[in-house]
């Protein structure tokens, strides 16, 4: 589904030309250029329904899918307080920027693991503004997401290399050591 907003072709023009720079690396650094220049820009304006949080949880709404490349744009929108479990992306390179208010970031690094449990250290914890991106490229990619403030939305965009329907979270069991479960995602109207 795709959500007409205006800017989105100059948007999805800036999006095409990066995922066509090649190698990952490459395509990551022009997508965190190209989504963090439309931040700062204000020539895009999402739709209204992304100002909108869930009560139950962060809603996902997909902006934009690349018949021609792949990538999926998605728009996410935070309550106060919401945030994830660890999770991963699937195997999936992404690109997230903050396009409102501010997301706490943790990343983990994965030590070890036996069946379904895995021993997770945080590797690092990210205070994400907005206009700020960063980029997750496999097999880093496990991670939270929150939005910290107890009174503003959140709202940030996310550029996934393709369709993301589910992935795999992590509760934890105690120490460093989680259980990992599948988690299938929907989209928020």
């Amino acid at each position: 589904m795709d959500m007409p907003f205006p800017g989105r072709d100059k948007l999805i023009r800036a999006f095409d030309a990066a995922v066509s720079a090649g190698d990952t690396v490459s395509t990551m650094r022009a997508l965190r250029s190209a989504l963090c220049d439309a931040i700062h820009a204000g020539e895009v304006r999402l739709p209204d329904c992304v100002f909108e949080g869930c009560a139950e949880h962060y809603a996902r709404r997909e902006l934009y899918c690349s018949p021609e490349h792949g990538y999926c744009v998605i728009a996410m929108t935070w309550n106060p307080g919401q945030g994830t479990p660890i999770h991963d992306h699937a195997g999936m390179w992404c690109v997230e920027g903050v396009w409102q208010g501010a997301l706490e970031v943790v990343q983990y690094e994965m030590r070890e693991h036996e069946g379904i449990r895995y021993r997770f250290v945080p590797a690092g914890v990210i205070q994400a503004g907005a206009g700020s991106a960063g980029s997750l490229i496999p097999p880093h990619e496990h991670h939270t997401i929150c939005n910290a403030s107890d009174t503003d939305l959140a709202i940030s965009v996310h550029i996934y290399q393709e369709r993301m329907t589910r992935c795999s979270v992590f509760e934890p069991t105690g120490g460093e050591w989680y259980a990992r479960g599948e988690r299938k995602l929907s989209l928020d109207n």
